[in-house]
């Protein structure tokens, strides 16, 4: 299907990696069902393309809400062939400064919002024996940092359900790809980044300074969202796309490390924790 049309439908499109392939995939000719929690802000979209783009409301968090947008998708275009899983966003501080609300709804948003939407779309994904489901992972979920701890789960609870769904799916024609970004120019580190509830000075050295780390980098990310979008649509065109797509060379470099130094550390206590079998 390299060469086809494609029905997107791509949850979080109003900014950041969403908003860059919903983009990316009208430029090109294909069909997009942009949903958010405010179709408003994707009326430009919509306007840009009217016969190929639909701006639909969506809280993924809301299972309901999910099964009515991709119900929705359909009946515009007839079929869905791209799900694509972005809404998030991001929660930093130091596990204890974290409030338990905050916690829940990452774990609601990030997680259980990619959940919904994944089980909503399956049933139409099984009867066209076709389809290509992606979620947007991170770098946190490659190795997690000091003040990701609740946000790096969720992203690495993603890729293990994930994982799951792509070795229920393969017999059924259905592919997943997971994609891992590193620091890309969006406003990730802004509207899309909160800030745990507390502040503890005991922290000051790990996740305090990662948080002020993470907040220099604003407008200064080496990543650019438009060619992100140009990956993403490239490994869904392919034949055999990858399980997981590692987006920008901080986030490249991030994963040889954790797969080099794991492999040290398993072959240093190979011989430990092999000795444990009966």
């Amino acid at each position: 299907m390299a060469n086809s049309t494609r029905v997107w439908f791509i949850t979080g499109a109003s900014r950041g990696l969403g908003r860059a392939v919903a983009e990316a995939a009208l430029a090109r000719g294909d069909q997009v069902a942009a949903t958010a929690r405010d179709p408003g802000t994707l009326a430009d979209l919509a306007a840009a393309a009217p016969e190929r783009a639909r701006a639909l409301r969506l809280d993924v968090t809301v299972a309901g809400e999910a099964a009515a947008a991709v119900a929705a998708a359909q009946a515009a275009f007839g079929r869905i062939d791209v799900v694509v899983n972005n809404a998030g966003f991001g929660l930093l501080g130091a596990l204890e400064e974290l409030g338990e609300h905050q916690m829940r709804r990452q774990w609601e948003t990030n997680f259980l919002g990619a959940v919904h939407v994944v089980r909503a779309s399956l049933p139409l994904l099984r009867a066209q024996r076709s389809g290509h489901l992606v979620f947007t992972s991170a770098a946190a979920a490659i190795s997690n940092y000091p003040g990701f701890s609740i946000y790096g789960a969720s992203k690495a609870a993603l890729e293990a359900m994930g994982e799951a769904v792509a070795a229920e799916t393969r017999p059924l024609g259905i592919k997943v790809t997971l994609v891992q970004p590193g620091p890309f120019r969006t406003d990730f580190v802004g509207r899309s980044l909160e800030a745990g509830e507390a502040t503890l000075p005991d922290y000051a050295g790990t996740s305090g300074k990662f948080r002020k780390l993470v907040e220099s980098t604003r407008g200064r990310q080496p990543g650019d969202p438009a060619k992100a979008a140009a990956a993403i649509l490239a490994a869904v065109d392919a034949d055999s796309p990858p399980l997981r797509l590692v987006l920008g060379k901080y986030a490249t470099d991030k994963a040889r490390r954790r797969h080099t130094g794991g492999l040290r550390e398993l072959e240093a206590w190979e011989g430990v924790g092999a000795a444990a079998d009966f």
